[in-house]
């Protein structure tokens, strides 16, 4: 725990003192030492904003900052300082953040800067920022402990039915379409029956409208060929770190994040290969839609 507070903190810092350079989101990963396929999401979460919103609402900030207490700096010098590229883009956003131009801001009285803007310690840091960003991880970390069982396990080949979805929205009409083509050769209902979501995109770098999840359910053999929208798809044998626990589904995206951490803490590397959940019992079936699941992430 005290190593993710310790590498939360030094993005954060890092970002702070550096806003008037290029903050990409590898370089930023790299400074906290995570993979940058992930840190996205565990920056969310942990701050309540994705990380180009984090940097642009600090550049603001300074930008208000700048505006309130140095007078002597012209207006241009400070927002070309903090990488907007017109007066026009500045003023738009900064009345987005304040809800007042820059230069109505700049034209109040210095002293009620502080309603708006805390005061910032030597190094422009504001402490209280910093506290509530480690109480996020802690909170986190307690929350994984309590409902998240981690384990290592080599998990055998499966052979699996699947209907594409694209879009987050789409996979429920996705396990729809799958249902009923199980039904009709007596795949489903039946007992201890799996049914699996297999991400074939990441929402890093895919909208959520257009990312490529597979509604899937696991077979005890290898489905031939087949014409129309099931299709036959496999998952390899080997390693994969497993969290397992019930949870709604309002709790997968901690899920997931918990997992990534865990992954880095303990030194393994994601394989080139798909991340997918299986799932063991309905949320529809649960009194507080709750269902058993497992997160599973290739790994070596």
């Amino acid at each position: 725990m005290e190593e993710h507070k310790k590498r939360i903190i030094k993005t954060i810092r890092y970002i702070d003192d550096n806003l008037e350079t290029d903050l990409s989101l590898e370089k930023i990963a790299e400074i906290g030492m995570y993979s940058s396929f992930h840190f996205h999401r565990i920056f969310k979460l942990i701050t309540g904003e994705t990380l180009q919103n984090y940097i642009i609402r600090k550049k603001i900030e300074k930008s208000a900052f700048y505006l309130a207490v140095k007078k002597d700096i012209a207006m241009k010098d400070i927002y070309h300082d903090l990488g907007f590229s017109s007066h026009s883009v500045f003023s738009k956003t900064f009345k987005k953040h304040y809800g007042i131009a820059p230069s109505a801001f700049r034209n109040s009285a210095p002293e009620t800067f502080h309603k708006i803007l805390q005061i910032q310690s030597k190094n422009g840091q504001v402490d209280t920022v910093f506290s509530q960003y480690i109480c996020h991880v802690e909170n986190l970390l307690n929350w994984t402990k309590m409902n998240l069982k981690i384990e290592v396990k080599e998990l055998p080949e499966m052979n699996l039915a699947s209907v594409m979805s694209l879009g987050i929205s789409h996979v429920e009409p996705s396990y729809n379409t799958l249902i009923e083509w199980a039904k009709k050769r007596h795949l489903f209902p039946r007992e201890n029956v799996k049914m699996i979501s297999v991400y074939h995109d990441s929402f890093k770098v895919t909208a959520a409208d257009k990312v490529r999840i597979h509604a899937c359910i696991l077979l005890d053999e290898r489905l031939e060929d087949q014409k129309g929208v099931v299709f036959s798809e496999t998952i390899d044998a080997g390693k994969y770190i497993v969290g397992s626990g019930e949870f709604t589904l309002d709790d997968f995206e901690k899920c997931w994040v918990s997992l990534f951490l865990w992954m880095n803490e303990h030194h393994y590397s994601m394989k080139k290969a798909f991340p997918f959940e299986i799932y063991h019992s309905n949320f529809k079936d649960h009194p507080e839609g709750k269902m058993i699941v497992d997160f599973c992430i290739p790994v070596y």
